[in-house]
């Protein structure tokens, strides 16, 4: 120990800093070393990534880097809300624990919803059926719409089993009600007055999202102008009889399913926000009405700082637009729900979800979302399981009361990546969302055509990274388990939920005096033009007396223009491709009795072909393939004797570019003597000998920089796998 630390030790109240006798080190200092490290290759190409963001990710990042940026100064729950809307973090309030719960039939979501609150979930996330969004009942419905994506909800009775047991008013809802959020409300809030709970008790948010649906559907039920006025009629009657409630929501799954980056998701949030302020005050609603009442949701993808950035960006954003519009920093906080990604969830291997969400998760929780959706690791197969969600459940409360996320606040606040991240994200998406603006607005952006352009520009720049294997999704591109036992997974029968729905929403029906329900209708038509102020409690009134969710959204779409049409965001998962291949070889499999072969000649010692053996091992498993190893030949012969008789109908050779030309030629020339069906492929891609070995009969090659999946395409048509 030093004299000066011993005298410290000892009780000296001078103070010497621990690292004084250790000069600090330069920025040009480190990256003298690291390029030594490197050995010649290029700083740049190496240790800078470029995002799908356009933004250059350094490998270190220092205390300059941040100079300048206001933000970094500020403080949790104080303007910009970059480190969080409330001053304390998680400490007092936690963060919701909000799943899905994605059934079908009312019954079974009270089933799980009342079995998940007692252990952990705090918020009840209850996901509406495709025919429900659309404004119609199960049996005026095609059958694939019910049931589809979440819950059936026709009728007061159908909320009441819903909520059976649940207490409304210490469990928040979040309802994404679609394009009109007025009959869903009816019915939840007549369900609620049925229990005895008030509607000022009420809270969470059954929000209406008519240009996320518009993006999803590619469609509208009514017209966006209508749509609007409903919106504005739903938030002002809030305000008024249930403050604790948010009517509008501004989802951006659509974009984030579709491939979109996280600038791009960001820049349509922040448009679709600012369509509905615009819309709001267009009929007479004040900013400090409408903001209180809108909700953000997010999905969560993979790159970890990246999602930490664009949540803290987006809260700075979002206070910027709402301070333009006259609000008051109360309203410039942003409420954000987070769902884990749905892109980045994966069929085969599904376990590995568990891992994908649980990092998402942490993501969210360090970026300082208010609510969170964790996904189920079965969610891409089909629906959970009370395993699949107690796992995914307990995912939240690890972090919360093992990680203790709960007792700090802002973690990622001050650190040099996180706080220059945040700043590029959030200068790119206010230039995207500027450029929104200046093409009309998001839904004049979406009839143009403009945000599908861009998400499908990065869609594809992702595939082609997956596809290259630049972007890795282990188990299924990489590392692929062919001996995985499929996991048994419950799909929804939409013919025998259709079938079950239709029965009870006619049982309602005819228990219910049709000329009463006729005038009760009437009566809220007519609120449209003469009384609009009385619509939301017009629509409980009809919904009380038995007028079922379709009824409503007739009613509400009276005398309507057509809604608008566009090119809806298809939604994709990043795994897609390579299951399209897995599923073909599957199916093969299943015809013949085998899966289909490759037979890898492995030339020389094992030192000399091992690397590419391996390479080649996991380049063709990510298509389903056998492959069928050694410990290699010592002579041609040799090799192309064991490759006829193991009947693959692909060989691929593996030694190094030094050995492979007194071996590729001979080799090849035996084998395709005696079989010219065999294809060849060289593992490799020796470019000053390519025409050489193409010539000796090699049909392919494979290298880091091929194409997988467009080869393993090509092989699976020409081998007869794929039907």
């Amino acid at each position: 120990m030093s004299e000066e630390a011993q005298t410290t030790a000892a009780g000296d109240t001078a103070v010497h800093p621990l690292f004084d006798m250790f000069p600090p080190a330069t920025y040009e200092e480190w990256r003298a070393v690291a390029e030594k490290t490197l050995k010649g290759a290029p700083f740049e190409k190496r240790l800078i990534t470029k995002t799908y963001e356009n933004i250059l990710l350094q490998p270190i990042y220092n205390i300059e880097d941040i100079a300048g940026l206001p933000q970094v100064n500020s403080l949790p729950g104080f303007e910009p809300f970059v480190r969080s809307t409330r001053a304390l973090g998680y400490v007092i309030a936690r963060w919701e624990v909000c799943q899905e719960l994605p059934y079908p039939l009312p019954r079974e979501v009270n089933e799980a919803a009342r079995s998940d609150l007692s252990r952990g979930l705090t918020s009840l996330n209850l996901p509406l059926d495709q025919a429900t969004l659309q404004g119609l009942d199960p049996d005026a419905a095609p059958m694939a719409l019910v049931g589809a994506g979440g819950v059936s909800l026709a009728t007061v009775d159908d909320a009441v089993t819903l909520l059976e047991g649940v207490t409304l008013d210490r469990t928040p809802l979040l309802v994404a009600a679609g394009a009109n959020a007025v009959p869903v409300a009816a019915l939840i809030l007549a369900a609620a007055e049925r229990s005895g709970v008030g509607f000022d008790r009420i809270g969470g948010c059954i929000g209406a999202d008519p240009l996320g649906a518009l993006a999803v559907q590619g469609s509208l039920p009514l017209s966006l102008e209508r749509s609007y006025d409903l919106m504005a009629q739903w938030t002002a009657w809030a305000h008024v009889h249930a403050p604790l409630l948010r009517t509008i929501l501004v989802a951006t799954h659509v974009y984030h399913n579709g491939g979109a980056s996280v600038v791009q998701d960001l820049a349509c949030a922040l448009a679709t926000g600012v369509a509905y302020i615009r819309a709001m005050q267009a009929r007479g609603l004040d900013v400090h009405v409408v903001a209180p009442r809108m909700q953000f949701a997010f999905s969560i993808g993979s790159q970890f700082f990246m999602e930490i950035a664009r949540l803290r960006a987006a809260r700075m954003l979002w206070a910027r637009v709402v301070s333009a519009f006259g609000g008051d920093e109360q309203a410039q906080k942003m409420r954000i729900h987070g769902r884990t990604s749905a892109w980045t969830k994966a069929r085969f291997d599904a376990y590995n979800n568990m891992l994908r969400a649980t990092g998402e998760a942490m993501a969210g929780v360090m970026g300082g979302i208010d609510s969170l959706h964790v996904s189920h690791f079965d969610e891409a197969l089909g629906l959970p399981d009370e395993f699949s969600r107690r796992i995914a459940r307990n995912v939240q409360i690890i972090l919360q009361e093992e990680c203790n996320f709960i007792r700090v606040i802002d973690p990622p606040g001050g650190a040099w990546a996180i706080e220059t991240l945040t700043d590029q994200v959030a200068q790119k998406a206010w230039a995207l969302f500027q450029e929104i603006e200046r093409k009309g607005g998001m839904a004049d952006a979406l009839v143009a055509g403009f945000p599908q352009s861009f998400v499908a520009a990065t869609r594809a720049e992702r595939f082609s990274a997956i596809a290259h294997r630049r972007e890795v999704i282990v188990g299924v591109n990489m590392y692929p388990n062919l001996k995985e036992k499929p996991l048994t997974v419950r799909m929804v029968d939409h013919a025998a939920v259709q079938a079950e729905r239709s029965a009870e929403v006619q049982r309602v029906r005819h228990a219910v005096d049709p000329q009463e329900r006729q005038d009760a209708l009437g009566a809220l038509t007519q609120t449209l033009a003469a009384a609009p102020d009385r619509l939301v409690e017009r629509a409980i009134a009809a919904a009380r007396i038995g007028a079922t969710l379709g009824d409503l959204a007739t009613a509400l779409a009276s005398s309507d223009a057509a809604g608008p049409t566009i090119e809806p965001i298809p939604f994709h998962r990043a795994a897609e491709q390579f299951e399209t291949l897995r599923t073909t070889a599957e199916a093969y499999m299943a015809r013949t009795g085998a899966r289909p072969k490759v037979f890898l000649a492995n030339m020389g010692p094992i030192p000399q072909h091992k690397a590419r053996a391996d390479f080649s091992t996991g380049f063709f498993e990510a298509g389903g393939f056998e492959v069928i190893g050694n410990s290699g030949f010592a002579t041609v012969e040799e090799a192309a004797q064991a490759a006829l008789e193991s009947g693959a109908g692909i060989v691929t050779i593996c030694s190094t570019d030094e050995t492979y030309p007194e071996i590729v030629p001979a080799l090849t020339g035996l084998i395709k003597s005696s079989r010219p069906d065999v294809t060849v492929v060289l593992a490799g891609y020796p470019t000053d000998q390519i025409e050489t070995y193409r010539a000796a009969g090699v049909d392919e090659f494979i290298h880091l920089r091929a194409n997988c999946y467009e080869t393993l395409v090509r092989l699976q048509q020409l081998k007869g796998v794929a039907a």
